[in-house]
C-alpha cells in the first residue's frame, strides 16, 4: 500500500486494536513491578472507566487487594463509580466497608460516590443517611442528592435540598443552579423560580452559559416566556442550545412568527442548526399561511449539508401534510433511505388526511412487509382514519380486531366509520359493547354521520344528549340552534340565542385566511373591510352568475354544523369567509396558480359546493383546510368524495 494511501474506513478498528495493546502492556508492567504504589493501580482502573469497561476497572481493584496494595483516596471514588456502572450494588457496599478501614470514610470525594452509589441503585433515602451521617459534606454531595431526588421524580424535596444550601451558606456553583432551575420546571413554580435566577445574579453565574440557558428552559416550562425572552436577549453570547430553547419556547406558546424570526436571526449569527432545532422550527411553519418558510428551510439544510436524520426527515415530511403539500411529503419519504414506524404513520395519516384514503391502506399493506417495524396504537389509529377516508368498513373492522387494547380514539374512529357507510345499527351496537356511549368524541362522530345521510331526528337526540353532557359548551347549543332554523321552528331558535346569552357563553364565529406576498389576509363572514373588498364581491357575483347558467345545484343542508349557521343565513353565499378568501386568492394570483384557504370551522355544505364549480370555471386546484381534513378541489370534484 502506498503510504498516502488513504486508509480512514479501518481507522475505528485499529484505534481500538490500539487501546487494547496498550492497556494489556499496562497490565504486564504493572504486574511486574515488585510492589507498584497505588498510583500506578489507579491509573489502570481509569483508563478502563474512561474507556467504558467498568467491569475490568472491578477485576483492576480486586487484583489489587489480592497482592495487598493500600488503596489511597483517588481509588475508592473511582471504584465506586465503576460499581455504579456495573450495577453491582453488593461490591459496592464491600468499597464502602474499605472506606472506614482503610480511613477514607469522611473524605468528599468518597462520600459524594457513595451518595451516587446508593442513590441509583438502592433509594435515594439510603444515599440521604450517607450524608446525613457523614462528618462532612459540601455543595457537590448535596447538588448530587438534590440530582438524585429528581430521578426519582421528587422535585419538592429538591429544592428544599437547595434551600438548606442557601441557609448554611455553602458555595452555590454552576451545577447547583442549573439543577436547582431544574427543580422549578418540575415544580412549575414561577416563584422558586424567580428565587433561583435571583441568587443566580447575587453569585455572578446568571450569565454562565449553562445557568443561562436553563433559566430560560425553567422559565419556559413555568409559562413565563416573557422572562425567559427578557434573559435570552440580555446574554451577551448564545449557543445553539439557546437559540433552540427560545425558538421552542415560542412555538409552544403559538408565536410561531416570532420562532422563524428567531431562526433567521440564528443562522445571520452564522450558528449552524442541528436537528433539534429544526425539529423546534417545522411546527412553526406546518400551517398553510407559513409553508414558504418550510420549503425555504428544507433547501437551507440541503445548501449547507446539515443532518438528514429519519427525526429530520419526518418532522418535514408532518410539516408539508399539514400545510397541505401531500406531494412534497410523499417525495421526502419516497427519497428516505431508512424509515421507521414514525415515518409510516405520518405518511398513511397525511394521505388520509388529503382525502386519499385508499393510498393510505396501500401505504399501510406495503408497511407489512417489513417485520423489523412494530405496529403501535398510532399507526393504527392512522389506518384506521384512512379506513373511514376511503370508507371501508370492511378493512376497519379487521384492522380494529388486530388490536390488543384499543383505546377511545380507536373506538371514535370505528364509529365514524359506520356511521358515514350510513350503519347506523351496527354503530349503536358497537357503542354499546364499548360502554361509550358518554363520550363526547363519540357523539360528535355518530353525529357527522347522520349529517352525511340526513338523520334529522336521530341527529336531534344526540344534540340533546350532547348539551346534557356539555351543558357550558357554546357549540352544543348552536347545534341545537341549527336544527331548528332548519325546521324553521324560529321561536326555539330565539329561545336558545337568549339561553347562550344568559350562560354567558360565545359560540365561535367563522373566520378563513390566506397568505400572499407573505402577509396573511383574514375574513369574517360578510366582511368588507378589506382595501380590495369590491373587486373581491364583483369576482364572486361574476362565478356565480356563470354557474348559474351553467346550472348550479340546490343549496345543501346546514344543520348540524357546529358554527352559527344564523350568522351566515343572514348573509348571501358570496359573503361567506371561505368564499371571500377564495375570491382574493383568485384576483391576487396569477393564472393557473393553487389558491390555499384555511377555515376555523367546518366548510360550510353550499360554499363546498360552490368552490367545486369555481375549480371547474377558473381551471384551477382550491385547496381549503378546515378542522377536520383538507379539501383538494379539482375540476369540479373534490378530494372528500362529497362525505365532509
Amino acid at each position: 500500500m502506498h503510504k498516502d494511501e488513504p486508509v480512514s474506513f479501518n481507522k475505528p478498528k485499529f484505534q481500538y486494536r490500539a487501546i487494547v495493546n496498550k492497556l494489556d502492556l499496562a497490565h504486564k508492567v504493572v504486574d511486574e513491578i515488585p510492589q507498584p504504589k497505588a498510583y500506578a493501580w489507579n491509573q489502570l482502573i481509569q483508563t478502563h472507566l474512561s474507556n467504558n469497561h467498568p467491569h475490568n476497572a472491578l477485576s483492576v481493584y480486586h487484583g489489587m487487594m489480592l497482592r495487598g496494595i493500600r488503596p489511597d483516596h483517588h481509588t475508592l471514588p473511582r471504584v465506586l463509580t465503576a460499581s455504579r456502572l456495573c450495577s453491582n450494588l453488593a461490591f459496592g457496599k464491600q468499597v464502602h466497608a474499605h472506606a472506614f478501614k482503610f480511613g477514607f470514610s469522611s473524605d468528599l470525594y468518597v462520600i459524594t460516590a457513595l451518595i451516587e452509589l446508593y442513590g441509583r441503585l438502592h433509594a435515594v433515602e439510603t444515599a440521604k443517611w450517607v450524608l446525613d451521617n457523614a462528618p462532612t459534606s459540601n455543595s457537590v454531595a448535596r447538588t448530587i442528592l438534590a440530582k438524585l431526588y429528581l430521578v426519582d421524580n421528587k422535585p419538592h424535596l429538591a429544592i428544599e435540598i437547595f434551600n438548606q444550601m442557601l441557609r448554611f451558606k455553602a458555595d452555590i456553583d454552576p451545577v447547583a443552579l442549573v439543577t436547582a432551575a431544574g427543580t422549578c420546571s418540575l415544580l412549575k413554580s414561577l416563584h422558586q423560580a424567580r428565587k433561583v435566577h435571583q441568587i443566580a445574579r447575587e453569585c455572578g453565574l446568571e450569565f454562565h452559559l449553562l445557568v443561562s440557558n436553563s433559566l430560560m428552559k425553567m422559565y419556559i416550562a413555568c409559562d413565563s416566556l416573557e422572562e425567559a425572552r427578557s434573559l435570552f436577549d440580555a446574554m451577551p453570547s448564545r449557543d445553539l442550545i439557546s437559540w433552540t430553547e427560545m425558538i421552542q419556547g415560542h412555538v409552544k406558546n403559538g408565536g410561531y412568527n416570532e420562532a422563524l424570526k428567531l431562526f433567521r436571526l440564528m443562522t445571520k449569527a452564522l450558528i449552524k442548526p442541528d436537528s433539534l432545532t429544526v425539529t423546534s422550527i417545522l411546527p412553526a411553519c406546518a400551517r398553510v399561511p407559513a409553508h414558504k418558510q418550510g420549503k425555504e428551510l428544507h433547501a437551507y439544510l440541503f445548501r449547507n449539508g446539515i443532518d438528514m436524520n429519519p427525526t429530520v426527515q419526518n418532522a418535514f415530511m408532518d410539516m408539508y401534510v399539514k400545510s397541505g403539500f401531500i406531494e412534497l411529503a410523499s417525495n421526502v419519504f419516497t427519497s428516505m433511505v431508512e424509515r421507521d414506524i414514525i415515518s409510516w404513520t405520518i405518511m398513511i395519516l397525511g394521505y388520509s388526511l388529503h382525502g386519499q384514503g385508499a393510498q393510505g391502506l396501500g401505504l399501510f399493506l406495503e408497511m407489512e412487509q417489513d417485520p423489523s417495524l412494530e405496529i403501535d396504537e398510532f399507526t393504527y389509529a392512522a389506518v384506521l382514519h384512512a379506513c373511514v377516508t376511503a370508507c371501508r368498513v370492511d378493512v376497519g373492522m379487521s384492522y380494529f380486531d388486530r388490536i390488543k387494547a384499543p383505546t377511545v380514539t380507536h373506538c371514535v374512529l370505528m364509529v365514524a366509520l359506520l356511521a358515514r357507510a350510513g350503519l347506523f345499527n351496527d354503530a349503536r351496537t358497537f357503542i354499546k359493547e364499548h360502554q361509550i356511549e358518554n363520550r363526547v368524541e363519540v357523539l360528535r362522530a355518530l353525529l357527522d354521520g347522520c349529517r352525511i345521510h340526513q338523520q334529522v331526528t336521530m341527529g336531534k337526540r344526540i344534540v340533546e344528549q350532547l348539551c346534557e353532557l356539555e351543558p357550558l359548551n357554546a357549540e352544543n347549543y348552536v347545534l341545537l340552534s341549527n336544527w331548528y332554523a332548519e325546521n324553521a321552528k324560529w321561536d326555539m331558535v330565539d329561545k336558545l340565542k337568549t339561553t347562550i346569552k344568559d350562560m354567558g357563553l360565545k359560540p365561535k364565529r367563522a373566520y378563513s385566511w390566506i397568505e400572499f406576498r407573505n402577509k396573511v389576509h383574514v375574513f369574517g363572514t360578510g366582511d368588507v373591510s378589506h382595501p380590495r373588498s369590491e373587486m373581491i364581491h364583483w369576482k364572486l357575483q361574476h362565478l356565480m352568475k356563470k354557474m348559474e347558467e351553467e346550472g348550479g345545484g340546490d343549496r345543501p343542508s346546514s344543520i348540524f354544523t357546529f358554527h352559527d349557521v344564523d350568522e351566515e343565513r343572514e348573509c348571501i353565499l358570496i359573503g361567506h369567509c371561505e368564499m371571500l378568501a377564495i375570491s382574493f386568492g383568485l384576483i391576487s394570483t396569477r393564472e393557473r396558480a393553487t389558491v390555499r384557504v384555511t377555515k376555523n370551522l367546518r366548510v360550510c355544505g353550499s360554499c363546498h359546493d360552490f368552490t367545486k364549480a369555481i375549480s371547474k370555471i377558473v381551471q384551477r386546484e382550491i385547496i381549503i383546510k378546515d378542522p377536520n381534513c383538507f379539501h383538494h378541489f379539482k375540476n369540479g370534484h373534490c378530494s372528500c368524495g362529497d362525505l365532509w
